[in-house]
């Protein structure tokens, strides 16, 4: 294994070698060897930039999230034009991507991750899910302040359902991610006594 390959943007390149590990060998094969291997470089690269592993993981976590504040900008900019199912549907096919699914658990079951990842944001402790439930909650509130949804819709309990019933259908991705038509039939029964009670 070279030693002194040379790396431009060392924290990026680690980062993007740690997401290669997590989604061909999942949380467990995560480990800082595996990092640096799959980027082909010493182990101390990995240690000069972090303090530890964990370090490293809450970097990752956090840089990977901030990704998702495309995709919840494009959720915002759908109010108000199109369906509703149909943009959320969208958007939890955007937000359930691949590497969110796999940080997700990589979140829950370190405990130490999700300490740091705590300190370092509000609610930060599930992040990624942290992400996708201000993207929901926010188009729901701005779909329901243009009428879109029934003004009593309970904006907290419909997020929940969508985000809830979105991340069980995305987690397991054995064969592959459910069919469009699979998160939209989640949506539509989720959504249906909202919309159908909204006014005309």
């Amino acid at each position: 294994m070279p030693t002194g390959v040379h790396l431009r943007d060392a924290r990026q390149q680690l980062f993007d070698a740690a997401e290669r590990v997590l989604l061909r060998d999942g949380p467990n094969g995560l480990t800082s060897r595996a990092v640096t291997d799959e980027a082909g470089c010493a182990k101390g690269v990995l240690h000069r930039h972090f303090a530890d592993f964990d370090a490293f993981l809450a970097e990752l976590v956090l840089d990977r999230a901030a990704q998702l504040e495309t995709q919840a900008l494009a959720l915002r900019e759908a109010v108000g034009t199109g369906d509703v199912a149909a943009n959320l549907t969208d958007a939890l096919t955007a937000l359930f991507g691949p590497v969110p699914v796999a940080i997700i658990p990589l979140i829950t079951f370190r405990d130490e991750l999700r300490v740091r990842l705590r300190r370092a944001m509000p609610g930060g402790g599930i992040a990624i899910l942290s992400q996708v439930t201000a993207a929901v909650s926010a188009y729901l509130a701005d779909e329901r302040a243009r009428g879109r949804i029934s003004a009593d819709a309970d904006i907290d309990s419909l997020t929940l359902s969508l985000v809830g019933g979105g991340h069980l259908l995305f987690a397991d991705r054995d064969p592959g991610p459910p069919a469009a038509a699979t998160v939209g039939k989640l949506v539509n029964t989720v959504l249906a006594d909202v919309v159908q009670r909204r006014p005309r």
